[in-house]
């Protein structure tokens, strides 16, 4: 399991998965994206944005769009998202990150803190309005210090032996009688025996 930038023949999958999942695709653009890939398989598996808001007050850095397809979930895939963008942020210079989301909890573990929107440069407290009226009603304002980042131990080792495998074997193997066919009588149009 590896991550790396987005390419833009991934646009479509990206946007598909991305309003299946509810999340924002506010000036969207695949480049700014990184993408989860299974290093056997070639699936993706997860994906997260990285977006800077240019200001006359100064640029500001926003995680955000951050999901993992539920196959992937629990399996360190997130993490490792969030960690590739809190990277490409201290390689744009950015100190501070902030994140306008509903899943505070889950960020936490790596050092975001919550803030009051108050706290927020003016661009950020417009668009977590924007963000609660229309995509997530219970987003809230986050602020990580870059140098502050850390990954917990299990989210490393459960990234290690990421798979899809597990939901797969899950599921039952359908039959042609699932679907009312009887395959000692049915005949079919491409048989070739």
């Amino acid at each position: 399991m590896y991550v790396r930038d987005a390419k833009n023949r991934e646009e479509v999958w990206l946007l598909d998965h991305i309003e299946a999942m509810g999340l924002d695709e506010t000036a969207f653009r695949s480049r700014d994206y990184v993408v989860a890939i299974d290093e056997e398989s070639h699936e993706k598996a997860g994906f997260g944005r990285i977006r800077i808001h240019k200001t006359d007050d100064g640029d500001y850095c926003e995680l955000t769009s951050i999901g993992v397809l539920e196959e992937w979930r629990g399996q360190g895939v997130g993490a490792h998202v969030i960690e590739r963008l809190v990277e490409y942020a201290a390689d744009e210079g950015f100190d501070v990150v902030y994140s306008l989301t509903n899943a505070a909890d889950y960020l936490a573990q790596f050092g975001f803190e919550p803030i009051e929107p108050e706290q927020l440069p003016a661009k950020l407290r417009d668009r977590l309005v924007t963000k609660q009226e229309n995509i997530q009603p219970g987003a809230v304002p986050l602020r990580l210090q870059v140098e502050r980042f850390w990954m917990p131990d299990r989210f490393r080792e459960r990234f290690k032996a990421a798979s899809a495998d597990e939901a797969a074997e899950s599921e039952p193997d359908e039959s042609a009688e699932d679907f009312g066919i009887d395959p000692e009588e049915a005949t079919y149009k491409y048989d070739t025996s």
